[in-house]
């Protein structure tokens, strides 16, 4: 029988599963908490327990010698314990999927599916870790003081402008890789649709004009990657408008995004920027009137990837655009992050990457755009995430992009 506690406030009982006074679980009529109850992963042991035999190995007394081992040669850490190939999934529950601040107990399912999505796509182990706090500088302090423990680190869902600081100051401190997948990742994927769609058209990137809807995370990581892979021009808008240097209200994070973006010196609003532009990023929400759309240039690309509401049906881009993409699962050319951030890490942890430098993450891209290969088409321009090939391509990529830039450390 199911232990009931006492609610005083209200004087009814609540059992473990999750529902008052004898009524039907929520498992009952909804298969999401079906498959959430008691969580979506667990710890296995990698080596047997049967005896005292394996008792003495894997434990006392077999496992002093191992310690003695690595508190002499500190680097047998790598060798001796699962740090290599376990990341820490790291969030303060404040900027969680669409749902915003929710804190870090509402934040766990999603951080346990990221660590399982790690697992299935790439190979790789990782631990959730929500922490309650908020401020930047606790933070990087509980992170690197849980650092010891794992080959990586992946933030995720934590608010700006506190990622980006976050971020940075763990980077400084830290020799092992630190990557905000909200950033990063949506821009990896992004940039290798983007670099198919400018294929099919015949163009390269420097040809064509792009407008992105969002200053946040992954709007600001995407213009500064878009810029890194030679982009033709890129302006970025916020509540207020096209981000621009002739601005006084700019954070920041801002004022270092108007200073290698918008070089066309275009002011206003985003459906000003859109018109005549090639190409439209929605990481914003809201809804982009359809005169604005019609307004861009012909052959454009709309990539609208707000969840669940695009920021542009594909009803209404497809009227005016050559290819259309979006974060949803429904629709063709879907811009997953789990097409990158699995073979990034798998490609940093195999060759014990000192960091994820900006030449690994546009190798990630390149790999990634690279699977399409001669299937190229309009409604694919991105790989599904169930593409075997897509995590061992980008794992590749990014361990030889480390070397090459001589932050591989094996």
């Amino acid at each position: 029988m199911a232990a009931e506690i006492v609610n005083p406030r209200s004087e009814s009982t609540t059992d473990h599963t999750g529902h008052e006074g004898g009524a039907e679980p929520l498992d009952s009529f909804d298969p999401a908490f079906a498959l959430h109850r008691g969580g979506k992963m667990a710890v296995q042991a990698t080596v047997p327990v049967r005896d005292k035999d394996d008792l003495s190995l894997a434990y006392t007394p077999g496992v002093a010698k191992v310690c003695s081992a690595i508190a002499e040669q500190p680097d047998l850490v790598h060798d001796y314990t699962w740090k290599s190939s376990v990341v820490a999934v790291v969030t303060d529950g404040t900027a969680v999927l669409g749902l915003g601040d929710i804190g870090p107990e509402a934040s766990l399912p999603v951080m346990e599916g990221k660590a399982i999505l790690f697992k299935q796509f790439g190979g790789v182990d990782a631990v959730p870790i929500a922490l309650n706090c908020t401020d930047v500088d606790e933070i990087v302090e509980t992170v690197v003081r849980l650092a010891p423990s794992f080959g990586g680190v992946n933030l995720e869902d934590i608010s700006a402008p506190r990622c980006f600081e976050i971020e940075r100051k763990l980077q400084e401190r830290l020799d092992i890789p630190v990557f905000h997948d909200d950033q990063h990742g949506t821009a990896v994927v992004t940039l290798a649709a983007l670099r198919n769609a400018a294929r099919l058209s015949q163009r390269s990137l420097g040809e064509l004009r792009a407008v992105i809807s969002g200053a946040g995370a992954a709007g600001v990581a995407i213009a500064r990657m878009l810029v890194e892979a030679g982009i033709g021009d890129v302006a970025v808008a916020d509540r207020k408008g096209v981000v621009s240097a002739d601005r006084d209200d700019l954070t920041a994070v801002k004022q270092e995004l108007a200073g290698f973006t918008n070089k066309a010196g275009i002011s206003g609003s985003l459906e000003a920027a859109l018109d005549g532009a090639d190409v439209f990023i929605g990481v914003s929400g809201g809804t982009v009137p359809e005169a604005a759309v019609s307004s861009m240039a012909e052959g454009a690309f709309v990539f609208a990837m707000a969840n669940p509401n695009p920021e542009v049906h594909p009803d209404v881009a497809h009227k005016y655009a050559s290819v259309v993409a979006t974060g949803r699962s429904d629709f063709p050319n879907q811009i997953n992050n789990v097409l990158a951030f699995p073979g990034i890490f798998a490609g940093a942890l195999q060759v014990r990457a000192s960091r994820i430098t900006e030449g690994m993450k546009l190798a990630a891209a390149e790999a990634l755009a690279s699977v399409v290969g001669d299937d190229l088409a309009a409604d694919y321009v991105i790989p599904s995430p169930f593409d075997e090939r897509v995590a061992p391509a980008v794992t590749a990529a990014v361990a030889a992009a480390a070397r090459a830039e001589g932050v591989a450390r094996r």
